[in-house]
């Protein structure tokens, strides 16, 4: 953690299982680096593709080095016992007699949700590591929340017990354990409303903030109110490609339209307003498009759109009649050279009337990024802007039907947009950590291009903001037939066999999305500067000796 009101230690990045290929068949696991955090636990059978959300169901039963079968397998499987296939049977479910009597389950691949069936993502899961973590006065302040017998222990900065208190005085019963209001604790909703004006300059109202367990929560949410309409009339979401998994995934259980406009590789991935009306042009002539979603700084491509860019989009989307999503989880990690964080919320009412009064707004953060990477405390939260009343409050009935996000993360979050102050006791140490985290992550966005870009066949855009590089490989034909023989995406292939011949694990651009034809894999800046090194050095070396394998 970096907002560290006590001198903290490094701990380490992304896990690299840097082993032999049978090492890696047998552990049947690999860390794999997640949208929202740095590095997931996903299950992945040896040889299998790429984990899918929906095969296979957990089967605890199974002895460990047992292959587990494919989804595909055991839907049909299911599905044949449930319509009575077997020999000498008659189509139709097979039910008992009785009660209860000799009849199947309720439940199974044949009979469950088919928008469930289409959800899909690239990685998933807790997160396993941090990167440059920490320990701080996040921490501290939660852990006087939960523990308050804390207080009165001298070592701990003063600044850090007021703000306990004044937290535990806000918490029903003056306790973290106790249920808070369903759009969060009052108190923390004030001061991400302060944040927001001190970050913008623009008034900030708590109403209009709904605390959230992580943005991901928040960004179903909000989904959710959008969808309508059957047909012609279902809702559209337009989402960049590539992509961060999770907004196809809610589309696909959702059962929305997904309508994906291409970010430009060739200009740093820019967003280009001419691609997002042809996009919403085609989406027209199969849905009702209402949605337009943003991810800056960008998710898995790294880049951090220009302020024009946004007040561009902001324009099409007042013309277009589209409600906008802006994901901003990476606001803290900008790193380029004269690239720079702007919000859509500050340019929207930079620009005035009439599009500050008319363009509906959610944008959302969280405590995941940046440089505090508290993932597992899970807490973020959403902003609306212009959004009608009586949708606001449909908004908070929605959210009431989760109770309340977990009040530990909510405590965590307060400390995240209220950090110490100059004049505080822990201020010094709080901005040298913290300086020291983004200028450490900014040498390595850099180092991760000038290695990639060295190698033939790689292709790497500045790593302009957030936690990831998505270089570009070629792929020889050699290597698509293979891939094609095995039933596998080409990059999804490379990446495994980049896995069990190094141990290295990469997510492969096509859980992204990429256009037709080209061939990408993600990968995180995370771990310290001497690893991450050896890690580029050691994937060019395999993508070199993979080349000529196959040309």
């Amino acid at each position: 953690m970096a907002l560290g009101w006590v001198r903290g230690r490094q701990g380490s990045a992304a896990r690299l299982y840097l082993g032999s290929r049978q090492a890696a068949a047998r552990k049947g696991q690999a860390a794999a680096v997640t949208p929202r955090g740095l590095a997931s636990r996903v299950c992945v059978p040896p040889h299998n593709p790429a984990p899918r959300l929906i095969s296979p169901p957990h089967t605890p039963t199974l002895p460990h080095r047992q292959r587990l079968p494919s989804g595909r397998a055991m839907a049909a499987a299911a599905a044949a016992a449930g319509s009575g296939t077997t020999s000498g049977t008659t189509s139709g479910p097979s039910w008992g007699s009785g009660p209860g009597g000799g009849r199947g389950p309720v439940l199974t691949p044949a009979t469950m949700n088919p928008a469930v069936r289409r959800v899909e993502y690239a990685v998933r899961g807790p997160i396993v590591t941090r990167a440059l973590q920490l320990e701080s006065d996040l921490r501290q302040v939660a852990a006087l929340c939960l523990y308050p017998a804390l207080l009165a222990e001298p070592s701990i900065p003063e600044d850090a017990k007021d703000r306990a208190r004044r937290l535990l005085a806000a918490c029903g019963g003056q306790s973290a354990g106790a249920y808070s209001a369903s759009p969060g604790i009052e108190l923390v909703r004030r001061d991400v409303a302060r944040f927001l004006q001190r970050r913008d300059g623009v008034p900030a109202k708590p109403q209009d903030v709904f605390l959230s367990t992580g943005a991901s929560d928040a960004i179903v949410s909000i989904l959710k109110l959008l969808v309508s309409g059957s047909g012609a009339s279902r809702t559209g979401v337009l989402i960049p490609i590539p992509q961060y998994p999770l907004y196809s995934a809610a589309i696909a259980e959702l059962s929305a339209v997904q309508l994906n406009y291409y970010l430009d590789e060739e200009r740093c991935w820019a967003l280009d307003v001419a691609e997002l009306r042809r996009a919403l042009a085609e989406g027209r002539r199969r849905c009702c498009p209402r949605v337009l979603c943003v991810i800056n700084p960008g998710n898995p491509t790294g880049q951090v759109q220009s302020r024009q860019c946004i007040e561009d989009v902001i324009k099409f989307a007042f013309e277009e009649k589209l409600f906008l999503m802006a994901d901003e989880v990476y606001q803290d990690n900008v790193y380029a050279e004269g690239s720079a964080f702007h919000s859509f919320k500050k340019v929207l009412f930079e620009m005035g009337p009439p599009y500050s009064e008319v363009v509906e707004l959610a944008s959302f953060h969280s405590i995941s990024k940046g440089f505090m990477g508290e993932c597992g405390f899970r807490s973020g939260y959403v902003e609306v802007v212009n959004m009608d009343p009586e949708v606001q409050q449909q908004l908070a009935k929605l959210v009431s039907v989760r109770l309340c996000p977990p009040v530990p993360g909510q405590i965590v979050l307060d400390a995240v947009v209220d950090p110490p102050q100059p004049g505080d006791p822990s201020y010094e140490l709080f901005i040298t950590e913290k300086q020291e985290v983004l200028s450490a992550l900014a040498h390595k966005a850099r180092l991760t291009q000038e290695i990639f870009n060295k190698t033939p066949g790689i292709r790497c855009n500045p790593v302009q903001g957030a936690m990831y590089s998505f270089p570009r490989i070629e792929l020889p034909p050699r290597a698509l037939a293979a891939a094609e023989a095995q039933g596998q995406a080409p990059d999804m292939f490379f990446c495994m066999k980049l896995l069990e011949e190094t141990g290295i694990c990469v997510v492969p651009g096509s859980g992204f999305g990429q256009r037709e034809g080209t061939f990408h894999f993600r990968m995180t800046i995370l771990p310290p500067t001497e690893k991450l090194q050896v890690l580029l050095e050691k994937l060019s070396s395999f993508y070199a000796k993979f080349i000529k394998e196959y040309s």
